[in-house]
């Protein structure tokens, strides 16, 4: 047998490489396509920091007009006429404001030690935050003293924040639950859109093609297919960053580039000012992907794809724009543009923006987040 040699231990180090890998990606697509144990696993595990994240606009709008509708409806068994109903309606809004308010902010607050308790646990706790909320709402006005307001019943606005509190935990709760299904949809569509055999096809095609005559740039488009399955392989993240999903952006970018080469021309205007704004995994790649399907490649001339990030207001803007032929882009299913719109719905609610439109030979998708 002859001795080991160079050659020899190189292929056993690629060889343990490629099982460490196999055995990596194995184990993703065991919790990829494993959906059962992936809700089941899901339901049981503590609640995530983002369920408590309640100092949006729209969980804040949505919980103001939830008790004070409730308010206007209770005054309504002990009202005789209209205007003794609007002066109940303003004595309990002036207790319900500001106690519902107390606990949206305190909730906030707490959120990081909030998620790391037990459902139950973190139930008896908001609901208790929502007993004291409406004591101490309710004890305003005696404060202030106003009249017709028993200062012995505290129990009754002590039971009303408690209630009110659980309902509207019980709805952020399902609001959270819903987001698994789309998370775990996205990852698979996006999944299946990396292993899509025309794309795995051409990509090896350019990096054997590039093997014998530049070695390096071969390297390097296999480098950036591996990370682009990684992420679409591990990604299980409730948010990442916007610079982490325009890097991934450039890799994907990168290896139609040497696909297309001249045919497709890419412009990039960042503003590292927004790149710390949150956004769903894996929501910039698609929509490249996109403007790359359906605007350059059906183009015998290829096209321009832009990119640009800004600030405005006090907002992270994200623009993805490409050229399209004859002013009609070639007509898609839209699963991306679906996914992406309802994933940013279920993380910022109604302070997130998407927009997608066609304008003479230019497509645009918009996308606008907090920061």
């Amino acid at each position: 047998m002859p001795a080991p040699g160079p050659d020899h231990d190189s292929r056993s180090a690629t060889e343990q490489a490629a099982s460490r890998a196999a055995d990596t990606h194995g184990s993703a697509f065991g919790s990829m396509f494993g959906s059962t144990a992936f809700e089941a696993t899901a339901a049981r595990r503590a609640p995530s920091v983002a369920l408590f994240d309640v100092c949006h606009a729209g969980v804040v709008l949505r919980a103001l007009l939830f008790v004070h509708a409730l308010v206007a409806v209770g005054v309504m068994f002990v009202a005789a006429t209209p205007s003794a109903w609007a002066s109940l309606f303003a004595v309990g809004s002036a207790m319900a404001l500001p106690g519902v308010l107390l606990w949206l902010v305190v909730t906030c607050g707490c959120k990081r030690l909030l998620a790391q308790w037990s459902p139950s646990l973190a139930a008896v706790a908001v609901s208790a935050l929502g007993a004291l909320s409406g004591v101490a709402g309710w004890s305003l006005p005696l404060l202030a003293g106003a009249d017709g307001v028993d200062s012995v019943h505290w129990f009754a606005p002590a039971l009303a924040g408690a209630g009110m509190a659980a309902a509207v935990y019980q709805w952020l709760r399902l609001r959270a639950l819903a987001q698994v299904p789309a998370d775990t949809t996205a990852q698979l569509a996006e999944l299946q859109s990396r292993i899509r055999p025309h794309f795995l096809f051409n990509t090896l095609n350019t990096a054997l093609s590039l093997v014998r005559h530049d070695p390096v740039r071969a390297e390097g488009v296999l480098e950036d297919l591996a990370e682009l399955f990684r992420v679409a392989l591990t990604e299980t993240g409730e948010a990442v960053t916007l610079d982490e999903e325009v890097e991934l952006a450039r890799r994907y970018l990168a290896i139609e580039q040497i696909r297309f080469g001249d045919r497709l021309r890419i412009q990039w205007n960042l503003d590292p000012a927004a790149g710390s704004a949150r956004v769903p995994p894996l929501m910039l790649q698609p929509l490249v992907e996109n403007a790359v399907r359906h605007g350059v490649e059906p183009a015998p001339d290829g096209g321009t794809v832009r990119i640009r990030t800004q600030v405005q207001r006090g907002r992270a803007v994200v623009s993805i724009a490409n050229t399209v032929l004859d002013g009609s882009s070639n007509p898609g299913h839209g699963i991306a543009l679906a996914n992406v719109r309802e994933r940013l719905r279920l993380m910022h609610d109604v302070a997130a923006q998407f927009d997608a439109a066609l304008d003479a030979d230019v497509f645009r998708v918009k996308i606008v987040v907090p920061l």
